[in-house]
């Protein structure tokens, strides 16, 4: 009779010898079970680092695109606002062609001149509701991203580089710029430059 000890279990294996099985020690299967949670702990943080990275990219995406759509939204008829702002700008030199009022003059004259401005009025209005402005830039500083220099002319009581003259307004488009302002800009008199030589 064979006896079998209890830490052994005698086996034998295919080839005929003899295997011993020993009982599995169990510190070493904690330290590996440990570690795996270690593992899967730290898997599961760079997964949930990615997730918030991407929903992140995501409602970046978002922002950019409704921020993208809103400025074609909003400038969509720029060019078309180019052409209307020219006709705006005719009309106000009609207005200003006209001979000045006169008590004699016919009431035909005053009539048509009445109409025209009411009419420039609602112009202006109707452009101002869809986003076109129009800034009148006399007596501001000269501003070369907003005003075309088209001349020079001594300033004796504003300061030298102020806008003297404005042939037109600044035209705006939701604040940015349509077309800008053809002035004319003050330069210092003569006799204080050559004081200041």
């Amino acid at each position: 009779m064979t006896s079998k000890s209890h830490d052994q279990t005698h086996n034998i294996n295919r080839n005929g010898e003899e295997k011993q099985d020993v009982a599995p020690d169990v510190g070493d299967g904690a330290v590996d079970a440990a570690s795996q949670i270690a593992a899967l702990k730290a898997d599961l943080a760079a997964a949930e680092d990615r997730w918030m990275r991407s929903e992140a990219e995501i409602a970046n995406v978002r922002t950019r695109a409704k921020r993208d759509v809103e400025e074609a939204r909003q400038f969509a008829v720029q060019r078309f606002a180019g052409d209307v702002v020219e006709a705006a700008d005719n009309l106000q030199r009609g207005l200003q062609s006209l001979p000045p009022a006169s008590a004699s003059e016919p009431s035909s004259i005053a009539r048509l001149r009445a109409g025209l401005a009411e009419i420039e009025r609602g112009f202006i209005d109707t452009l101002a509701k869809n986003g076109v402005t129009a800034v009148d830039p006399t007596g501001t500083a000269f501003a070369p991203d907003q005003h075309q220099a088209v001349g020079q002319r001594e300033a004796h009581y504003q300061v030298a580089g102020t806008v003297l003259e404005s042939l037109g307004p600044v035209w705006m488009l939701n604040g940015r710029l349509l077309r800008p302002a053809m002035v004319i800009v003050g330069t210092a008199p003569a006799a204080q430059s050559v004081r200041q030589s």
